[in-house]
């Protein structure tokens, strides 16, 4: 599968050729990024977007509606990639490890998007609220729990294994790995590994979930 399948990194048009609505989004995402969503006003956004706080406001609402726009426009790129690994006729298993593979491609090549989903996707804000839940996250969600439920069907889930919990652990290793990546680079957080030993380590984990032939289910 070829890394083009599965991209989550914009093209980045001429400035001039943006609409309102796309400037703002765009100058959201960078500021987002490097500043921190907490730290990063509207003002400060519609400046960068060459717009007023009045057009953020009507596209958006606010910068929750900001943060939720941003990863709904990724998840809905990524979506596509998703689509056609789910296309292919192969087992369930090598559509999982395709998908991951996409996934970690796809996040390596855009650093402002793996920032914003590792340090601020799901986290709790005002008012003790989860406001970004985007729905392309629950379609990976529900694409996980359909894969690995045919792997219980077929008899190739772990005995005993409960397929929403594998999905969990799945996406927990996924998110832990990348995270800890970032922090090394960021904050110098003893994670020093590379995609390499990343990829493996995941591949792992996935390979614990399945029975191998001729091997009694645990």
């Amino acid at each position: 599968m070829r890394e083009s399948t599965l991209s989550a990194a914009p093209q980045a048009p001429d400035v001039s050729e943006l609409s309102s609505h796309d400037r703002i989004l765009r100058a959201a995402r960078q500021l987002f990024a490097r500043e921190g969503y907490e730290s990063t006003t509207t003002a400060a956004i519609a400046r960068a977007a060459g717009t007023s706080e009045s057009q953020l406001i009507k596209h958006f609402s606010g910068k929750e509606g900001l943060l939720d726009a941003i990863f709904e426009d990724a998840w809905g790129r990524m979506g596509q990639g998703i689509a056609r690994v789910l296309e292919s006729p192969a087992p369930p298993m090598a559509r999982l490890r395709a998908l991951s593979e996409a996934l970690f491609a796809g996040f390596e090549r855009d650093d402002d998007l793996r920032t914003l989903m590792l340090l601020e996707g799901r986290r709790m804000r005002r008012r003790g609220q989860i406001v970004v839940l985007s729905r392309g996250f629950l379609q990976l969600v529900q694409v996980l729990d359909n894969l690995l439920e045919e792997l219980r069907q077929s008899g190739d889930l772990r005995r005993g294994m409960d397929p929403q919990a594998a999905r969990s652990a799945l996406i927990g290793a996924f998110e832990g790995l990348l995270r800890d990546r970032l922090l090394a680079e960021r904050v110098g957080y003893p994670a020093g590994f590379g995609p390499r030993e990343m990829r493996a380590t995941f591949a792992a984990v996935l390979e614990g979930l399945v029975c191998r032939d001729g091997q009694l289910p645990s």
